[in-house]
């Protein structure tokens, strides 16, 4: 395995992606190949594979079983979960998601894709692009994933023919443009052979384009949280109460989004209590800014009620607080989301009681229909919920912040995730329905 130092490493950006695509069309073995060939594999994991695959009667080892984990996954053939990796080259560190591929663990792809910054879409090119394919390119535009590339994957099978590439790749842009996904790159691919994986392919020479890998390593990061409304959750107020630390105050977590400066004006919502920062405080150490993923303390010259659940952000760029809520949500748990439904909304570190108020249209991901007012949402549902909160909630929309525009739903009974969601308009937003029940004697 190569070897990469540490300033290397220090000097290389973090690309998060995930694979999507129907079953059997070559995800697994598409990861497999590209740890494989750049060398991104320990000599045991390999040795590991290779015992796997001769056991089971194969010559030459399966690569699909560096991420297949799972004991099921392994005995079926199919991804079940989703596996995550984390690999680098001199050029980019990467944090890849290998969801699976049947429609059942739809929900498993949501969050694999939830934070990346690129999905891959793998299409079979004997069998062009179906449902599948279909379902997932509608998830990545709901997710709003900046970045897609279609992987026409087994080429080898179709005698490395030009024109099937060029008619798939032409029909998958036509309808992902139509969801309004802002850019798509087309690769033609042989995971198995290794064509056009990391190393460019000898027998596609009518491709002109990047290897997947290559693209990989040049495909700008173009959803800079640092540039966001900077939002900071508050997790744990910290208050030493030592001889050396009397009077020290400080409200640590992870910045969500954007940068904060030392002298910034900032309000502090639900409350709408406002401040002005006086110190930041980095590993121990003052600071006089920090962005976004970083873990701070912030200090404020202003001794106000602030606890955990709290939301820091810049006076001139607050978020409006609501109690409702409307959004479009994935349901990923086995009981069905339906219309008067007690749960609790967790939005950043705060969590509060809610109500499903209305299930205003479910979509139909095959052609990106709504069905009006389907009562609830089952297993791997997409949907429009409007939600009543028992307190304001400070939401942004998914459109303007994928970190503070999205929430979870969860069951008070047991702990459960619901539903996934994401607040604001999706590319695929019913009209809006009126709401004609009453409070139904909610007292919220």
């Amino acid at each position: 395995m190569s070897t990469i130092t540490s300033e290397e490493l220090s000097a290389t950006t973090l690309l998060r992606f995930a694979t999507a695509g129907s079953v059997d069309d070559g995800k697994s073995t598409l990861v497999g190949r590209l740890l494989h060939d750049s060398k991104s594999i320990l000599s045991d994991q390999l040795e590991a594979v290779e015992r796997a695959s001769a056991n089971r009667g194969q010559e030459a080892p399966d690569l699909a079983l560096l991420t297949d984990g799972l004991r099921a996954e392994r005995e079926q053939g199919i991804t079940i979960d989703v596996a995550y990796r984390y690999f680098a080259t001199p050029r980019r560190r990467f944090i890849l998601a290998d969801t699976p591929g049947h429609v059942q663990y739809t929900r498993n792809m949501v969050t694999g894709a939830s934070t990346a910054e690129l999905t891959v879409i793998l299409v079979d090119a004997r069998n062009g692009v179906v449902e599948q394919t279909r379902r997932h390119a509608a998830i990545a535009a709901l997710l709003r994933v900046p970045h897609v590339v279609l992987a026409v994957n087994k080429m080898d099978l179709v005698e490395y023919r030009e024109t099937v590439f060029a008619e798939i790749a032409e029909e998958f842009t036509a309808y992902a443009s139509e969801l309004g996904v802002p850019e798509v790159t087309a690769i033609p691919i042989s995971a198995l052979a290794g064509d056009n994986v990391v190393d460019p392919s000898a027998n596609m020479d009518w491709y002109g384009g990047p290897t997947f890998l290559e693209h990989l390593e040049k495909v700008p990061v173009s959803h800079d949280l640092a540039h966001c409304h900077a939002r900071l959750p508050v997790q744990y107020v910290i208050r030493p109460q030592t001889a050396e630390h009397p009077d020290y105050r400080g409200y640590a977590g992870q910045i969500a989004a954007g940068t904060f400066h030392v002298g910034e004006a900032v309000t502090v919502l639900p409350s709408g209590r406002t401040s002005t920062i006086s110190g930041i405080d980095l590993l121990g150490e003052p600071v006089d800014a920090a962005w976004t993923t970083q873990s701070v303390t912030v200090l404020l010259t202003d001794d106000i009620d602030i606890s955990r659940g709290d939301l820091i952000v810049p006076t001139k760029d607050a978020p409006p607080t609501t109690q409702d809520v409307e959004a479009t949500v994935c349901h990923v748990a086995d009981q069905p989301l339906a219309v008067g439904h007690r749960v609790l909304i967790k939005h950043g570190t705060r969590t509060v009681k809610a109500i499903v108020k209305d299930i205003p249209s479910r979509l139909t991901l095959d052609d990106l229909s709504l069905h009006p007012h389907p009562g609830q949402l089952v297993a791997n549902d997409i949907g429009r919920v409007k939600i009543r909160t028992s307190e304001p909630l400070p939401v942004d929309s998914y459109a303007d912040s994928r970190r503070t525009g999205s929430f979870i739903l969860i069951d008070p009974a047991d702990g459960t995730t619901l539903t996934a969601g994401m607040v604001g308009e999706s590319f695929a937003s019913p009209e809006p329905v009126k709401d004609e029940s009453d409070d139904d004697g909610w007292d919220f």
